[in-house]
């Protein structure tokens, strides 16, 4: 009986709030804040490493998000992709900073990074693409796009994967979705993406810091952004990439990122976002 009265509450409390999560991952949670508690470094950087060390070994799992017919606000420690591995990490470098320790403020945070303006507001309201992502987040002034000011140019590059790929994205079968990603991509298609060209990288990484998070450019038409993970300089002095790989777990780069990159199919740079102290 008591198992089944706590999952009630986690029902009703995702009703309310329009929040998934499974009593297993409400404990996650809790425990993570106990264990990042005394990570807070001066350098802010150095905070988001060890967080995001935290979650070595966690299994990579792909599509986490897209769960029932409605968008809600998931919460998955158990497995992760390359993207909610980075918001996860973001939202509790941001608590440490703010000296928040509740459940509710990790579901604030989390919110207010993955979703446009903050505001969950049905499934097109999820930042998809991930260039978006760092542009809204920097609005939101969580982060700053730095890759122009360390050697990045910009690209003219027409961003429609999703819509012209609507049958991999069951939500888009709703007509009403599919128009606002179409205006999302819109929206990106006229404003510019600023990319540090793979052949450029080696001679501008030490402007790159530990910490920073670090978005793949591709060639694949249609799409900005293939992978994304945080740099962390390792022990050689090169930046390596800390991010959950579909090999099958979070993991470090063996290799330095510049060489990484190179077994990459279609990867053409990186973008850099800086997440602010």
């Amino acid at each position: 009986m008591k198992f089944f009265f706590g999952i009630f509450l986690i029902i009703q409390s995702s009703l309310a709030q329009n929040i998934t999560c499974s009593p297993k991952d409400r404990q996650s949670v809790e425990d993570k804040i106990i264990e990042i508690n005394g990570l807070l470094n001066v350098d802010f950087g150095k905070t988001v490493v060890a967080v995001g060390k935290t979650f070595l070994g966690t299994p990579y799992v792909g599509k986490t998000l897209e769960i029932g017919e409605t968008e809600s606000l998931v919460i998955n420690l158990q497995g992760m992709d390359c993207t909610t591995f980075v918001e996860n990490v973001m939202a509790f470098s941001l608590m440490l900073k703010n000296g928040q320790t509740l459940f509710s403020d990790f579901t604030d945070i989390l919110k207010t990074i993955r979703y446009k303006n903050g505001k969950l507001n049905g499934y097109a309201s999820r930042l998809h693409y991930f260039s978006e992502w760092i542009a809204n987040n920097e609005s939101k002034k969580l982060l700053k796009d730095i890759t122009q000011g360390i050697g990045g140019k910009p690209i003219v590059k027409e961003i429609d994967f999703m819509s012209t790929h609507r049958d991999l994205y069951p939500f888009l079968k709703d007509a009403k979705n599919y128009e606002k990603i179409k205006a999302s991509e819109m929206y990106l298609n006229n404003e510019p993406i600023y990319i540090l060209a793979q052949a450029e990288i080696k001679r501008n990484e030490h402007l790159i810091k530990s910490g920073d998070i670090i978005a793949l450019t591709t060639a694949i038409k249609g799409l900005d952004i293939t992978h994304t993970g945080i740099a962390v300089r390792e022990k050689d002095g090169r930046i390596h990439l800390l991010h959950a790989s579909t090999a099958g777990k979070v993991v470090i780069s063996k290799l330095p990122l510049t060489d990484y990159l190179k077994n990459i199919k279609n990867n053409t740079g990186i973008m850099v976002a800086r997440v602010k102290s």
